[in-house]
């Protein structure tokens, strides 16, 4: 185990629902290892992106064990947990988040800048990116000035500039065309083997989860059963 990335004991997660809470994780024991895409299953309400985000320290457990690098997260100050979040992390959402008012290269320097990162470098490390998805050309841009898949490819560099040992991607596809989204998945498997990081992806899609290394399938808040692709 000692290329295991990340890993979960025991997870729950409550939310208040008035004078009550209801449980929408219920002990959920994973782990994930350097270079290896595991795609996460299920239906609506199963849970999915509660886990992501738990998984991404957006959120805290209720109960339970979650380590990065084999270290318990759980006790972090919120100040580490957002270094932690910067340094070892990179998101990628259905929607691409990206901010309106900066360049696309500026988008895409924005999480070495806030590692502290010298303007010149973290241009240089962006751009280096941007050509490597085929974005050379759009480095001016704003976002509004991109196509949707344009956008989406942006903000997978942008979950690329620091190196992340770990990505996740919740439903990276789900606002695109199957042609474009084929076009950015291709893009985040071919760019999380060649880092070898840890790559987390929820989604409701059959296909992508068929080209996963593994698949976990959750319902209501369980794992229903787990697969290794042969």
């Amino acid at each position: 185990m000692g290329n295991v990335i990340l890993s979960s004991q025991g997870l729950v997660k409550r939310f208040p629902q008035g004078e009550r809470e209801i449980e929408v994780l219920h002990g959920i024991d994973l782990h994930f290892k350097r270079g290896e895409i595991v795609a996460i299953l299920g239906p609506s309400g199963a849970g999915k992106s509660t886990l992501l985000h738990l998984l991404g320290l957006m959120e805290q457990p209720t109960a339970g064990v979650l380590k990065i690098n084999d270290e318990e997260v759980q006790g972090l100050s919120i100040e580490k947990r957002a270094r932690l979040r910067n340094q070892t992390i990179g998101f990628l959402f259905q929607f691409h988040h990206l901010l309106s008012e900066l360049s696309v290269l500026e988008n895409v320097s924005l999480p070495q800048r806030i590692q502290g990162i010298r303007e010149a470098q973290a241009a240089a490390r962006a751009a280096q990116l941007l050509d490597a998805i085929g974005l050379r050309n759009h480095l001016d841009k704003r976002p509004a000035q991109l196509s949707g898949g344009e956008q989406q490819r942006v903000a997978l560099a942008r979950a690329l500039v620091n190196e992340p040992a770990l990505i996740l991607a919740d439903e990276p596809t789900g606002n695109l065309d199957k042609e474009t989204g084929e076009t950015v998945l291709q893009l985040l498997f071919d760019q999380a083997r060649r880092r070898e990081a840890a790559t987390i992806i929820v989604t409701h899609q059959e296909d992508i989860a068929g080209r996963a290394d593994r698949w976990i399938r959750l319902r209501d808040g369980r794992i229903e059963s787990e697969s290794t692709q042969s």
